[in-house]
């Protein structure tokens, strides 16, 4: 992982999230738990480092001057990448023991990771199906812990200028086409 942001690289970022720097700074703060739940659901060994490391990355990407239209879902993709080189970093670490249980217990570990991976290719696949924002819209609404969802939601509801419930209904519905689409992909995957 490469070093942290330069202090005007940091300033940039927080300008490109809101234009006032206290707005801005709860959105940071928001985002950086948004990407820390990202690597908690894909099991990475630290997710508050790599939650950093991403947002260090964009950080170095608007400086030299990327034009980022949607830092939501553009945020996402890097998480993504940042993701598959942990688990690069994870096989590169790992100790060969001799041990008929401990192999028994990789296999097992292994076919569940593999599993899990089959899920979050199908779901990143379908994700994909969906436009930009429907996808940036259920990722964030689903991204907040249990502290502080109502007003977070709220305010979701407020910059998509709907009602809490008509949000509600609408996150449904794409999460309904997303469900259906993964399961489809999974049958596919499966009859390979």
């Amino acid at each position: 992982m490469e070093a942290g942001l330069t202090t005007d690289t940091f300033t940039r970022l927080l300008q490109r999230l809101d234009p006032d720097r206290e707005q801005a700074g709860e959105k940071y703060e928001q985002l950086r738990r948004t990407l820390i739940r990202f690597f908690e659901w894909r099991g990475a060994p630290y997710p508050e480092e790599h939650a950093d490391e991403t947002l260090n990355r964009i950080g170095r990407k608007l400086d030299e001057g990327v034009e980022i239209k949607n830092l939501s879902a553009y945020s996402y993709e890097v998480a993504r990448l940042v993701f598959l080189e942990t688990l690069k970093t994870a096989d590169s670490r790992r100790v060969s023991l001799d041990s008929t249980t401990v192999d028994a217990v990789a296999a097992n570990v292994t076919e569940e990771v593999e599993e899990k991976e089959v899920r979050l290719a199908c779901l990143e696949r379908c994700l994909k199906t969906l436009p930009a924002d429907s996808a940036a819209l259920v990722l964030e609404y689903y991204t907040y812990n249990q502290r502080g969802q109502v007003e977070r939601r709220r305010a979701l509801a407020d910059r998509y200028g709907l009602r809490r419930d008509a949000l509600a209904n609408r996150v449904h519905r794409l999460r309904d086409k997303l469900q259906h689409c993964v399961s489809v992909c999974l049958r596919q995957k499966s009859a390979i």
